[in-house]
């Protein structure tokens, strides 16, 4: 290993055959020695996490602290750590930041980010024909019950189905369970059907 500049061991990120979960429990490890690596790990996750309580909080201030609050607890509780996988590990504190934020007084807004992104190298045409989609998934999410917005938005949120199953505490085949009957709410609140869905693919 190189030192770099901030005097933190270089760790080879992603070694030819090395997955995404042992990259992340050797930065844990070395975290655990000097915890200016953990603001790897930081780098890594904080969009994924800011996106997803961005999803479930009121507005972006709300989130950026929820934000904090998951990294600041992940650093305290790193010594802990063990089971499963970091991510799934961090998004069970997301989800925990995020209930006890509710609970304190947030409303939930699900998706309401999924609208801002937007291309802006695309034609304006598509751009404004993608923030109307986007603008109908997010209402249509918010129309699902709780149960199965919660799988929906942590799949969104680049989780597994066993990294979800994880942070829920619930069986895999539960998860999937509830998501098949997600998709299915949601084609019928989209208004989509085999039939259309055919003609797509078609045209």
């Amino acid at each position: 290993m190189i030192p770099t500049e901030a005097g933190v061991p270089k760790v080879v990120l992603q070694q030819p055959g090395m997955s995404d979960e042992e990259s992340d429990e050797m930065l844990v490890a070395l975290a655990l020695r000097d915890r200016r690596a953990f603001g790897i790990l930081y780098d890594r996750y904080v969009e994924r996490i800011y996106r997803y309580c961005r999803g479930r909080l009121r507005d972006r201030e709300d989130a950026e602290d929820a934000t904090s609050l998951v990294f600041a607890r992940a650093l305290a509780a790193l010594p802990t750590h063990q089971g499963p996988s970091f991510r799934s590990w961090l998004f069970v504190i997301a989800h925990n930041v995020v209930l006890n934020a509710r609970r304190n007084g947030s409303t939930d807004q699900p998706l309401a980010v999924a609208v801002d992104v937007v291309d802006l190298d695309a034609p304006l045409e598509d751009r404004v024909l993608l923030a109307e989609r986007r603008r109908s998934v997010s209402q249509a999410l918010g129309l699902l019950p709780e149960e199965q917005r919660r799988v929906v938005e942590l799949r969104l949120a680049g989780l597994t189905g066993p990294e979800v199953a994880a942070t829920l505490g619930r069986s895999h085949d539960s998860v999937r369970a509830t998501q098949r009957r997600a998709l299915a709410q949601l084609r019928t609140l989209l208004g989509i059907t085999p039939e259309s869905a055919e003609g797509r693919h078609a045209s």
